[in-house]
């Protein structure tokens, strides 16, 4: 008889008694079920502990509060599963995640599959979008598709022994606000082979007071690094174009945010690969761009502030 392998549900939490309940009853309600399902406790102050064994799922308790990098770290180090599913305490599942992610694995998947997902607001259940994966480009090139997309756990199925043998998550603090994109790429970098599905199966909700959206120069910082990092990378040398792309962006939302050297820094770097391409702003900010790049964020700052005053930081 042949082993079927089994997908385990890891949520790293902190104080997220309120959420629990919903996330883990879309769990229950799956059409085929997940073999294990586990609770991170990050040392929280409410009830997170109880809430989820009170939902039938199993807790493991961190000694300090470390963080969400390193809850997931230690939950794929602590469960015996063959696929690891992170979910945020405050998204859910739809229905027919397990049973698309088990058509994946009885086929032969890669290591990573990205799950297509509703994103909906908390307050109203309003659909806002569908986040859409695109498959041909992901299983092509997951280097080139990590660098240029923002990839989230909560949307992916990872083969354990890969996600192990990669390293994990870095829980390096100087990448703390962007370290889902660093965890992807440097999956991809590891060699590892992604794949995406095209049926929705989970929903995101936008939350009032989420950590990136109370954080967003945070996580700028944090994105600038991660892009300095993979630059640094010998093997990132084809990438150095898309690289080049979100330095440049990341330029312009520092300079929005009044953060100049940060800025100047990642708008140098950008502009000794590449200048900005089509899509990287107006013709006059592309071609001041050639001459100087602090100049040519200057310029841009005070056009932003004059035709769009609500995207810069007074």
């Amino acid at each position: 008889m042949i082993r079927r392998e089994t997908i385990a549900l890891l949520i790293p939490a902190w104080n997220a008694a309120r959420w629990l309940p919903r996330l883990l009853a879309s769990a229950h309600a799956q059409s085929e079920p997940f073999n294990q399902i586990w609770v991170y406790d990050d040392c929280s102050t409410d009830d997170t502990a109880a809430v989820a064994e009170a939902h039938g799922a199993r807790i493991l308790r961190g000694s300090a509060n470390k963080g969400c990098s390193a809850g997931k770290n230690a939950l794929a180090a602590h469960v015996a599963a063959d696929w690891l599913h992170f979910h945020d305490a405050d998204d859910e599942l739809l229905p027919n995640f397990v049973a698309l992610a088990r058509k994946w694995i009885d086929r032969g998947p890669p290591d990573v599959v990205l799950f297509d997902y509703e994103y909906r607001d908390n307050e109203t259940g309003e659909l806002l979008m569908i986040r859409r994966f695109d498959h041909a480009a992901l299983s092509a090139d997951p280097r080139s598709y990590a660098i240029r997309e923002q990839l989230n756990p909560f949307c992916g199925l990872y083969r354990r022994s890969a996600y192990l043998a990669a390293g994990g998550y870095d829980e390096d603090p100087a990448i703390l606000y962007n370290e889902d994109v660093a965890f992807h790429i440097k999956l991809a970098f590891a060699g590892l082979s992604f794949g995406a599905e095209s049926e929705p199966a989970l929903i995101n909700y936008r939350v009032g007071g989420s950590m990136s959206g109370a954080n967003q120069h945070k996580c700028l910082l944090a994105h600038h690094e991660v892009l300095q990092r993979t630059l640094g990378r010998r093997e990132a040398a084809p990438y150095r174009g898309d690289l080049a792309t979100k330095l440049w962006a990341v330029a312009g939302r520092l300079a929005a945010m009044n953060d100049w050297p940060e800025a100047d820094r990642a708008a140098a770097t950008a502009a000794a690969i590449a200048p900005p391409g089509a899509g990287g702003g107006s013709a006059l900010f592309r071609a001041a761009a050639r001459l100087s790049p602090s100049l040519a964020l200057r310029l841009r700052r005070r056009l932003v502030a004059l035709t769009r005053p609500h995207l810069v930081r007074p």
